[in-house]
């Protein structure tokens, strides 16, 4: 409402209206926060700059799928009609690319919340620590597998639509339909839990992003040297400590039932075994510092 008195000026009524809808609790509180950080994320509802790299980043995953299909539909019809660019098992391994999505992602889910001091307000009523936890780390977790999925759905039925026979290809390959999500689960969780984890330590995401790719990148190239280096029968145990690589064995676990022969762990007794359980330790110690670091709203 406005009131005028000639050309003085103007007086407005800008009181605070009641809310009248309805009212959720912790669940649809932790959805909405959720769905806040997803959209944060992939840009949405933010200027352009911001939506153009999650969605390049998704159309680069797709490349190697379009290639793929691309040359079974060449070369269906000739003797190199089983030719393949890429396998199901290693274009889980390309989604370790999406680190460095992660790497500007997370950080930007996670820090402006403690540098604009708003997590007392967050937690104000009725969210607790553990509620801001899962859904930073659902979000994050949520876009991974999505990026890392819909480029294998490609490859899939790119492959099954060129082969001399959809259905066959289909029985033929049925195992993947539960080996591609559960791989693409285990990576995507790992990432999503490392990213929030390390965010969670500093309000600024430049030295966050810059952590988290020190995290995967320096352990990965330290391990590389010391098995250049190194003699014996047990140097293949240092590779467990490539954190960058540490879910690419429990992607082998998956598809072949065992470490591959031609990694580090290929040659260590119970190497499988070591990496389930360095990856549980990995995702442990992520959510303990992140329920520790949001016991309190101004943590």
């Amino acid at each position: 409402m406005s009131a005028t008195s000639g050309s003085l000026g103007a007086v407005y009524d800008r009181g605070y209206r009641p809310y009248d809808g309805p009212r959720g609790g912790r669940r649809e509180g932790a959805l909405a926060l959720y769905r806040a950080s997803i959209r944060r994320a992939l840009g949405i509802r933010r200027s352009w700059r911001q939506k153009v790299f999650p969605w390049v980043l998704l159309a680069i995953a797709t490349v190697p799928a379009i290639i793929n299909v691309g040359i079974g539909y060449v070369t269906r019809d000739s003797p190199r009609a089983d030719f393949t660019f890429i396998t199901y098992r290693e274009y889980v391994g390309v989604s370790s690319a999406l680190l460095l999505f992660v790497a500007l992602t997370a950080p930007d889910v996670v820090c402006p919340d403690r540098r604009h001091r708003v997590l007392p307000l967050v937690f104000a009523r009725p969210l607790v620590g553990s509620d801001y936890v899962l859904a930073k780390v659902g979000a994050i977790f949520s876009i991974l597998f999505a990026f890392s999925f819909l480029p294998q759905v490609v490859l899939f039925v790119g492959q099954m639509l060129v082969s001399k026979g959809a259905l066959d290809y289909l029985t033929d390959n049925a195992e993947v339909l539960w080996k591609v999500p559960l791989s693409i689960l285990v990576l995507a969780l790992y990432y999503g839990a490392i990213g929030v984890a390390v965010s969670s330590l500093t309000s600024r995401r430049i030295v966050a992003g810059v952590a988290i790719l020190g995290l995967a990148l320096v352990p990965s190239v330290i391990t590389g040297i010391l098995l250049d280096s190194g003699s014996g029968d047990g140097q293949g145990v240092v590779g467990v400590l490539n954190l960058l690589a540490l879910p690419l064995y429990l992607r082998d676990l998956v598809f072949l039932g065992n470490v591959d022969p031609d990694s580090p762990l290929g040659g260590v007794q119970y190497g499988g075994l070591l990496a389930v359980i360095v990856y549980v330790l990995v995702l442990t110690s992520a959510f303990t510092i992140l329920f520790v670091r949001y016991r309190q709203p101004d943590a």
